[in-house]
């Protein structure tokens, strides 16, 4: 992750690992958002439409957005004296921990 989505990146994995306690992989695999300006937010096409229409309710104009804009990640996650490596699903990589 780069540019202004690399602090809106972090912050979406570490609520997905800390708040709803997803595993490394589920935590890069799941949808992202991405402020854009003002009230415009881009969400990735797998956002339901139920979120999509929450935030539209709370006033935000989402877009699905153009193409990959949401950044790339690896994760290696050190639990117990155990390494788990995850590789994100939006490029090309491969996770090895040991």
């Amino acid at each position: 992750m780069g540019a202004p989505m690399q602090p809106q990146g972090h912050v979406q994995i570490a609520v997905n690992l800390i708040d709803y306690g997803l595993n490394p992989q589920a935590a890069l695999d799941a949808p992202r958002w991405r402020f854009i300006d003002r009230d415009r937010v881009w969400v990735e096409a797998g956002v339901t439409p139920e979120i999509i229409q929450g935030l539209q309710a709370k006033g935000h104009q989402i877009e699905i957005a153009p193409g990959n804009q949401f950044g790339k990640g690896q994760i290696i996650f050190r639990q117990n004296e155990v390494s788990i490596a995850a590789s994100e699903p939006r490029a090309d990589g491969f996770a090895i921990a040991f």
